[in-house]
């Protein structure tokens, strides 16, 4: 590559990150306006809502999102109607409900009336029971304030202007002194230094947190009684000390590894932290073990242990099972003992 052709890679190289910044700069602006827009536009509702405070009612601005640490509710008014959580949006262009969802140009906003809900969710559940279903979601739309709706999922949608006038047509529902002690409950709650904690279900899908509702493994021996019993049911009348023999309940190894040490019969457990005998005094030791590879070996042990000891049992039933089909057949069959025969008196008498 001369060097004119490494100059001009490194303009091309040049013009793309000019041109990737540029686009970030303008996401980055489109951003800080929209941010500005929902900041007035949360001030204006702010404003509105606070003259309701002449009617009884009580606001709470910019509270915390319960369950949320880093998300914040716009409004919660409380007063005689009830408990709003009101979600302020600064949105342009055409609104209108398609089908009973909320549409922006368009485009489906469903996505914000289902925070809306969430929002309310998570305020009734710091209330009591009874005050719960009195909590409703609200999103007001300060470039439409005319607009008075509700969508199919029951989020009411009202306009700037007709914000006031649809909280006063609510019918009443609380009392002063209720509305007096909910809002001081809620303002204490969601006003601190640090959002208040929920305890629900979304503590089950986050990583690391999720519960092992999985049934634990049957210990071995456990398994091996279980069909030591199952075993028994069907062969009821083989002998004790046989089945005890087979599964460890001796200390004397019966059959082929009669004889033996505990440690060498198939099963028997293994001193513990006994080491590898060496073969002689002048070899070297083989090293630091592995981890795990210890454990591993007892269980292959204890895998092999229990294969032999069922097969043992299988030998043994099968046979049982033959020699008493061999006795019963024996028995059918034999001939009955020979009878005298009988003499009838009379005939014996006439006899010569």
């Amino acid at each position: 590559m001369t060097a004119g052709e490494r100059a001009a890679e490194q303009s091309r190289l040049a013009g793309e990150r000019a041109a990737r910044l540029r686009r970030q700069a303008e996401q980055a602006e489109r951003s800080a306006r929209s941010w500005a827009a929902g900041a007035a536009g949360e001030v204006r509702v702010a404003a509105e809502l606070r003259e309701l405070e002449a009617r009884g009612w009580r606001l709470l601005n910019d509270a915390h999102w319960p369950g949320r640490p880093k998300a914040n509710l716009d409004d919660v008014l409380v007063g005689p109607g009830g408990i709003l959580v009101v979600d302020a949006k600064n949105w342009t262009g055409r609104v209108e409900l398609r089908n009973g969802r909320l549409t922006q140009n368009g485009y489906s906003r469903v996505r914000e009336t289902t925070g809306v809900l969430e929002q309310g969710a998570a305020v009734a559940a710091v209330l009591e029971p009874r005050h719960r279903r009195l909590v409703q979601g609200w999103i007001c739309l300060v470039n439409h304030p005319q607009l008075r709706t509700e969508s199919a999922d029951g989020v009411r949608i009202v306009g700037l202007e007709s914000l006031q006038f649809a909280v006063n047509i609510l019918p009443p529902l609380l009392e002063s002194a209720e509305i007096d002690m909910v809002f001081h409950h809620l303002q204490q709650l969601l006003s601190g230094r640090a959002s208040p904690a929920l305890l629900n279900t979304a503590a089950v899908g986050l990583p690391g947190h999720r519960p092992d509702f999985s049934p634990e493994p049957a210990p071995a021996f456990a398994q091996e009684s279980a069909l030591h019993d199952s075993l028994a049911a069907l062969a009821p009348t083989s002998s004790p000390s046989t089945a005890t023999a087979l599964f460890g309940g001796s200390s004397e190894a019966t059959g082929p590894f009669a004889g033996q040490s505990t440690a060498a019969v198939p099963g028997g457990r293994p001193a513990k932290g006994r080491r590898r005998q060496q073969s002689g005094g002048s070899e070297k030791p083989s090293g630091r073990r592995r981890k795990g590879s210890g454990r591993r070996r007892s269980r292959s042990r204890n895998r092999r242990a229990g294969i032999v000891r069922l097969i043992v049992l299988a030998v043994i039933v099968v046979a049982f099972w033959t020699f008493a089909g061999n006795a019963n057949r024996s028995s059918a069959v034999a001939p009955s003992t020979p009878q005298p025969p009988t003499v009838n008196s009379q005939t014996a008498d006439q006899s010569p």
